[in-house]
């Protein structure tokens, strides 16, 4: 008989802890269905309950659970069982178990589905884009709702078919950009999903079930089959355009504890604890996980594989990765590399506050030397272009603020240690912290934060559009130019603004939304991004992805300014057919004079122009550099 598993995490052995198999299972066939749960031994008795609906209604049959082995319980339920639905109840609420992976409305049970039924058409042909180094990725950082919600062509706002529609795979294509970062895409708990017409916003950092997606995304949450199948159109699609599709994984917190799956299957064991008893709190959240327990640790590792196999997940950002362990996340990159070792890691290297488990052996950015091809979020490069992330009125780099060249220079060189650069000045961090520069992720604004119109108008209050105009630019050339991986907050390239608003993650639409009229506005602002991301991938001088290449290619040019940060890659640097390229980044509100090798150069941006044509030839041993823009030279 083949078995088709619906829900749960397949069986596991860990021979180190001496623990017994780990199984969370749901597995179909026309004549049974059996469940498997991983449970607590002392459990007085376990029930799985089957409904006919996904939400309401009463049980229609009830099967007491038997003690099979260590930590496992099972049961079988005889007959045909695909379209209901299921909970568990260990004796502290019915939940959909650990690792549902289909759904009712809601999350509120899990439901039994061949899951052969979701695949679109064509799926057995997807295959991930080619992707030959992660310093050849350029990432957009998007929200489902915020892309699609306010475009008027679209068939399905807010939903995951928007991405499948020619004008979303247009503007993606003709920007240039190679990997979209998708925000949470789980099924979370702050939407209610039975009133698909009410307007309801939220980023999904408040898990509910890690392996479904989203219902509210999906046009019909009722149908557990639908938010499956049209994530899977979405992901068919993009890899159709040759995008590439990262998923924003949130493990390192539930919701809450009291209602979380965890908290019902098992209490207290997926939970860090304090000493006083009392639950650690590094997510900011009310709560955080234990990823060094063996069950957490698996449970993480079979999520992202699953993601994997099932829906062709591309790469993975991790919230506040700075409170998962070490071991953890060196023992996923481990099981990716298996499947696939283009599959991109990255996170945040940082918590949200203190965690109740050793600094030390936590995946902090500090730490990034340790956790071998897995990047994290330069806030040095982010910080020292646009200003300090805990004071929106204050302006850098762009706002003519000098002191943070070394932290640009920093971002440049992709967080390694290059011998041009004084850590001494380097905000945040007093070494480098990567040991290749595709382990720093650069940017300069994301969703958690002010975007970056916003920031520009914040801090520099009298400053014109044309001149927020110019700073975007400069920002984005620093960013697109350096040796890290670049990642863009999807709408800067359309001159995004949330009015003001920076923690957006419940506002409305009429905050959030993309405005699709600023492309026609700002287009200007468009082609530069797009003429930026394209010079980017035409020439790999830009992305070395090597640190020994970057500290042979990459040389710093001393400026005869403050708030001028000017760098040369050398010698055909990557094989690059031009022979030498000198990139100027003016901060200052007046022309500056930068001295360069002398030679003859072909100028490729000037004065938020770029043409890889070029715009007019230079000679000699001095350029002036316009104010508050970048300049790109070469020979």
């Amino acid at each position: 008989m083949k078995k088709l598993i619906i829900a749960g995490i397949l069986s596991l052995l860990f021979p180190k802890t001496g623990s017994a198999q780990l199984q969370d299972e749901v597995v179909y066939s026309p004549q049974k269905t059996t469940f498997t749960l991983f449970a607590p031994d002392d459990a007085k008795q376990i029930i799985v309950r089957i409904y006919n609906e996904g939400m309401g209604g009463v049980p229609i049959e009830t099967h007491r659970m038997t003690h099979s082995g260590r930590e496992r319980w099972t049961t079988e339920v005889r007959g045909d069982q695909k379209g209901r639905f299921y909970t568990f109840d260990t004796g502290h609420g019915e939940s959909a178990g650990i690792f549902a992976k289909a759904v009712g409305v809601n999350g509120i049970r899990g439901a039994i589905i061949d899951m052969k039924d979701t695949n679109p058409k064509g799926w057995e042909r997807d295959r991930r884009p080619e992707l030959r180094s992660a310093a050849d990725l350029i990432i957009y950082e998007m929200h489902h709702r915020d892309f699609s919600i306010a475009r008027e062509e679209s068939n399905y706002p807010g939903k995951f078919l928007a991405l499948t529609e020619p004008w979303a795979i247009d503007h993606l294509q003709s920007l240039g950009i190679n990997a979209v970062h998708i925000l949470p895409s789980f099924d979370y708990a702050s939407v209610d999903e039975t009133k698909p017409n009410k307007p309801q916003y939220n980023w999904g950092y408040d898990p509910l079930n890690y392996n479904v997606p989203e219902g509210s995304y999906s046009t019909n949450a009722l149908c557990p089959l639908t938010r499956i199948s049209e994530f899977k159109q979405m992901v068919h699609s993009l890899h159709n355009a040759g995008i590439r599709v990262i998923l924003d994984v949130v493990y390192n917190h539930t919701f809450d504890i009291a209602n979380s799956n965890f908290q019902k299957t098992y209490p207290d064991y997926f939970f860090r604890k304090n000493a006083d008893g009392t639950y650690s709190d590094g997510s900011g959240c009310g709560n955080e996980t234990a990823s060094e327990k063996p069950m957490m640790r698996q449970f993480m590792i079979e999520s992202v594989k699953y993601w994997i196999n099932e829906y062709h997940i591309d790469g993975f950002r991790f919230d506040l990765m700075g409170i998962h362990d070490i071991e953890t996340m060196n023992a996923i990159r481990q099981a990716v590399d298996a499947i696939d070792p283009t599959i991109f890691i990255y996170g945040e290297g940082w918590s949200a506050g203190t965690c109740a488990y050793s600094r030390e052996k936590l995946s902090m950015k500090a730490n990034i030397k340790l956790m071998p091809r897995i990047a994290a979020f330069s806030d040095e490069i982010r910080d020292g272009l646009r200003g300090p992330f805990d004071d929106d009125k204050k302006t850098a780099f762009v706002g003519g603020i000098s002191g943070n060249e070394e932290s640009i220079k920093f971002g440049i060189a992709g967080a390694i240690v290059h011998p041009q650069v004084d850590m001494k000045k380097v905000n945040y961090s007093d070494e480098a912290w990567a040991q290749q520069p595709t382990q720093m992720i650069s940017y300069v604004s994301c969703h958690d934060d002010m975007c970056l119109v916003d920031r520009l108008r914040t801090s520099i209050p009298d400053m014109s559009t044309d001149g927020i105009a110019r700073l975007s630019m400069l920002a984005q050339t620093a960013v697109l130019t350096s040796q890290g991986v670049p990642f863009l907050l999807s709408g800067e390239e359309i001159m995004r603004d949330k009015k003001g608003v920076h923690n957006s993650y419940c506002s409305p639409d009429s905050i959030n939304r993309l405005d699709w009229a600023n492309k026609e506005r700002h287009s200007d602002v468009f082609e530069y991004y797009k003429k930026l991301i394209a010079l980017r991938k035409n020439h790999p001088a830009f992305r070395l992805g090597d640190a020994d290449k970057v500290r042979k290619h990459l040389e710093f040019l001393k400026p005869a300014a403050d708030c001028v940060v000017a760098f040369r890659l050398k010698d055909y640097a990557g094989g690059d057919s031009w022979k030498n390229i000198i990139v100027i980044l003016n901060g200052n509100t007046e022309a500056k004079e930068v001295k360069i090798p002398k030679g003859s150069y072909t100028i490729v941006c000037r004065d938020g122009k770029i043409s890889e044509e070029g715009m007019g030839v230079l000679t000699g041993n001095t350029v002036i550099s316009a104010p508050q823009s970048a300049m790109i030279i070469h020979n």
